[in-house]
C-alpha cells in the first residue's frame, strides 16, 4: 500500500545569519532540520502535558504500588 507524504507549506523563520551561513555551506538540508526539530519538540510537550494532565492517577497508582505490591508479582518470572 503505497502513502503520500504528508502535506507541505512554506513559511518564514528568522534566523542567525552567521548559522544559516555555515549550514549552507555544509549542505544541511534546513527545511528537514527545522522539521524534524519541531517534531521534536511538539513530542516533548504533547508528553509534558499528558503527564500534568495524569499527573494524579500516575501517584494514585504509585501510591497503590508502594502499599500493596505490584498486581499479580507472585506469576512474574524475573
Amino acid at each position: 500500500m503505497l502513502t503520500r507524504p504528508p502535506a507541505r507549506k512554506s513559511v518564514n523563520l528568522s534566523l542567525n545569519k552567521e548559522l544559516l551561513a555555515e549550514a549552507k555551506e555544509l549542505g544541511i538540508n534546513m527545511s528537514r532540520v527545522a522539521e524534524e526539530s519541531i517534531a521534536q519538540a511538539v513530542s516533548a510537550e504533547k508528553s509534558r502535558r499528558w503527564k500534568e494532565e495524569n499527573r494524579e492517577a500516575i501517584e494514585g497508582w504509585n501510591r497503590y504500588v508502594e502499599e500493596n505490591g505490584l498486581p499479580l508479582a507472585k506469576y512474574r518470572m524475573f
